[in-house]
């Protein structure tokens, strides 16, 4: 990388907790698979189109929109590289000629002006330090009329299935674990549509999008990679591993009630955004 301004997110993505994801990247697109065939509806991408992936992970979108875009490219940014080279193995193993992988600071990263068709994100754009700042250079990246689609998750509450299946987490989940700051940024769809109409953007759309989060095969091996999880374990770390135990059995517990024949699924709640970038900037 060669310029970094999320230098908070680069040291944790670059650290244990992107380490996990790259070790498992079934399980967190798992979490957040439902929600791939919505978001890849809002971008409407062309067989043709040149897509950017922007905080790409370990490249699950990146792939699929390479495969929507057979006679185009995919390119995968991430400023985490455990992330990146379990992006590049997948990526090889299924063949796909179509799709690259840079390690980068999307929000300052250099990429050719007006050189994708399509922007899309399934949840990394919310790491940015400044999202305006961030924003107005990814409308760069666009050609004009191009299009962007993320999504970002809706705030959660007392009584929503996450909140009820780890109730007995609550008391101990004190601050974010270094790699979770700024998953909150873009819960309010009244500042989303701020920071990108200040950023450049319109035809500013934010569609409300609900299906299952898939956490295990049942509640036991659920409840274990809930307790593997960055938040979890950072908030965990210095408590006795006999509160521990305990904790993990109630929410194991807990998690039955989720329990289907598909594994145990959680209903979850995202935003699907879309913008354009203006055929005439200002």
């Amino acid at each position: 990388m060669r310029t970094v301004v999320n230098r908070q997110q680069a040291e944790a993505w670059n650290d244990w907790e992107g380490v996990h994801w790259a070790e498992h990247p079934e399980r967190y697109d798992g979490m957040m698979g439902a929600f791939n065939a919505p978001l890849f509806d809002a971008a409407g991408i062309a067989p043709a189109d040149r897509v950017l992936d922007i905080g790409c992970g370990t490249g699950q979108t990146t792939r699929l929109a390479a495969r929507l875009a057979p006679r185009g490219h995919a390119v995968g940014i991430d400023i985490s590289a455990p992330m990146l080279e379990r992006a590049r193995r997948d990526a090889e193993s299924e063949g796909l000629a179509n799709v690259t992988f840079e390690q980068g600071d999307a929000q300052v990263h250099a990429f050719p002006g007006d050189g994708y068709d399509v922007l899309i994100s399934r949840g990394g754009v919310m790491f940015f330090a400044d999202l305006v700042a961030a924003f107005t250079h990814l409308r760069g990246a666009l050609v004009p009329g191009g299009r962007l689609a993320f999504l970002g998750p809706q705030p959660g509450g007392p009584d929503s299935a996450w909140s009820r299946a780890t109730a007995a987490l609550a008391p101990y989940m004190r601050e974010a674990s270094p790699a979770a700051r700024g998953m909150g940024s873009l819960l309010d769809p009244v500042r989303i549509r701020e920071i990108l109409t200040a950023a450049g953007f319109t035809g500013v759309g934010i569609a409300p999008c609900t299906g299952p989060m898939t956490l295990g095969a049942d509640a036991d091996d659920a409840a274990g990679f809930v307790f593997s999880m960055g938040p979890t374990r950072h908030n965990l770390r210095d408590v006795d591993a006999g509160t521990v135990s305990r904790v993990r059995a109630a929410v194991r517990d807990a998690l039955r009630e989720f329990e289907t024949p598909d594994g145990v699924r959680l209903p979850g709640a995202v935003w699907i955004v879309t913008a354009t970038r203006p055929a005439r900037d200002g």
